[in-house]
Formats: C-alpha cells, sequence, structure tokens
C-alpha cells in the first residue's frame, strides 16, 4: 500500500527533506507558495498542491518547515489552512524554528480539531538534510512522538526527545542557534583581531579550528568567516535575526540576563538596516565585525 503524507515548505532543507521522503517510499502531497519548487522533485512521487488545506487531506502525517512563527500559523489556522481538511487524528509534524509559545498554542487548537502537533525543529544545514545527517529535536504527546519516529528516522541521524512539554524542543532549537550566532561572533572577533596585528587569519583559524576547538562548527564556519567567504548563502540573515528576537524574547520572557543574546541581537539588527537580509549570517556577523574594526 502506497504511503502518503502532506509536505509543506520547499526551502534549502525542505527540498532534500521531501527528496529522502520519497526515497524512502513516500509519496507526497505537496504545498509551496513558490508552486514551480515543487517540480523540483520526482513527479510521480508527488501531488501538487493549491493550498495548505489540499496537502493535508487524507493524510495521517502533514510535515511542515517553514520561515517562522507568523507564516505557520498562517498555514495552520489561516483560509484553506492545515486544519481545514486536516483528519482526525492526524499528525502535523512541525520542524520549523519557532517560539515555544506557538508551539504551545498550535498543540492545543489540533487537540480542539481532533487531530495533534508535535514540535520537530531541527539542527543542520542543506548538505546535511541531504545526507540524512540531521539532528531532530521533539517534544510534546508521547502517542505523537510514536506516530513520527518512522518518518523522522528517514531525515535524520537522530532523534532526541526534550519531555512532554509542548515548546520544550523549540527552547533547545532556540539556545542552539544562539550558540552557533555566539561562537560566529567570538571567531569573527577573534580572526580580526589577529588580522588588525599583522597575522594571517586564515592560518589563525585553521589553528584553533585542528586544537583547541575542534569541532564543526569552528571548522566550518570559522573557515568561512577567516577567508571571508559568504557565497553560497545558506542561511539568510533575515533569518538570523528572527532567531535572534526568538532568543531576546525568550530571555526575557524567563527573566534570564544574556548579554550576549543583546549583541547578537544588535549585531544581525544592523545587518537588517545594511540590506544584507538576504545574505548568508555568517556575513552579516563577520563582515559586521571586519566593518566595525576597518578591515
Amino acid at each position: 500500500m502506497e504511503k502518503k503524507i502532506g509536505f509543506i515548505g520547499l526551502g534549502n532543507i525542505g527540498i532534500p527533506m521531501a527528496q529522502n521522503l520519497i526515497k524512502s517510499g513516500y509519496h507526497l502531497q505537496v504545498y509551496n507558495r513558490t508552486l514551480s519548487k515543487i517540480d523540483e522533485l520526482n513527479p510521480a512521487y508527488v501531488t501538487k498542491c493549491q493550498t495548505p488545506a489540499d496537502a493535508s487531506e487524507g493524510v495521517h502525517i502533514v510535515i511542515t518547515i517553514l520561515s517562522d512563527d507568523e507564516v505557520l500559523k498562517e498555514i495552520t489556522l489561516g483560509d484553506q489552512g492545515i486544519l481545514e481538511k486536516l483528519p482526525e487524528h492526524a499528525l502535523h509534524i512541525s520542524m520549523s524554528t519557532v517560539s515555544p509559545e506557538t508551539s504551545e498554542q498550535l498543540t492545543l487548537l489540533h487537540e480542539e480539531a481532533g487531530s495533534h502537533y508535535l514540535a520537530a525543529p531541527i539542527f543542520g544545514r542543506a548538505e546535511a538534510a541531504e545526507a540524512r545527517k540531521l539532528w531532530i529535536c521533539v517534544s510534546g504527546d508521547q502517542h505523537a512522538k510514536n506516530t513520527a519516529r518512522p518518518v523522522l528516522d528517514c531525515l535524520g541521524q537522530g532523534v532526541i526527545d526534550f519531555g512532554e512539554s509542548a515548546g520544550g524542543a523549540n527552547v533547545i532549537k532556540i539556545a542552539g542557534n544562539f550558540m552557533i550566532m555566539a561562537s560566529m561572533e567570538l571567531m569573527a572577533e577573534a580572526y580580526t583581531l589577529a588580522e588588525k596585528n599583522g597575522l594571517d587569519r586564515a592560518q589563525v583559524a585553521n589553528f584553533f579550528g585542528s586544537t583547541l576547538f575542534n569541532v564543526p562548527i569552528f571548522q566550518n564556519y570559522g573557515r568561512a568567516i577567516a577567508n571571508k567567504q559568504y557565497q553560497p548563502v545558506g542561511f539568510k540573515s533575515k533569518l538570523g535575526y528572527k532567531d535572534a528576537r526568538l532568543a531576546f524574547k525568550l530571555s526575557q520572557a524567563s527573566q534570564t540576563p544574556m548579554p550576549l543574546v543583546n549583541t547578537l541581537h544588535s549585531r544581525l539588527l544592523s545587518a537588517m538596516a545594511k540590506g544584507w537580509g538576504e545574505t548568508d549570517w555568517v556575513e552579516a556577523i563577520g563582515r559586521g565585525v571586519s566593518e566595525d574594526a576597518g578591515v
């Protein structure tokens, strides 16, 4: 019997995720605002849908991977949204980076509609998605997790459970993206300091990435920052700014002093003001530090 699920959101991460689901034997009912993106998928295993509601009709699972809270709410609750046609007892897996409050709200609204919601944000860029190397964090109802697990196993190298609180996994995602941004800021500052004192910033990055900080973030992001390599765009600065806003809001709501969040929020806000929203967040942070230092 053909396995059919809904899939909404074909961005840089969504495309390889959808391709891996197809390779795993799923037929996808796909909606994307730019409908032409659907043509990048194998048409034999895809039904092109005109609305989110159509993508959700008659399936037991629908996956969304969208840009922010407002888009997720619109796709779920708006006119011709997911909840209009999602069957009773079906599951909505949200893999977007959104606030825990949004997941809590959508969990309640799905329960009222007789369906289920699971927060399942991811860590990994497009190349990780293509290689099925995403790390997937989940939180929510245990039955929803059990239902989602076979699908999630097709997408990543690990599924980590962060409890029954609807927004728990979203807190982890916000904290993780904050740590990535903070690491980029400190690398940009350190390598710019080395450059201004007559050293080769690429050599400095190579040294730290192979000794004290011998981990992928310091190697991969560090190389890009040190070489001022801002292409191709893997994660847009405007999305980084959205994540900085989420971290700032969460820190304020929980009365958690986070001085670095203030720095990163200002850094990315500055990038937005300069018109860098479509650039990679490596450029927003790395180039921002370099320009401040006059190099």
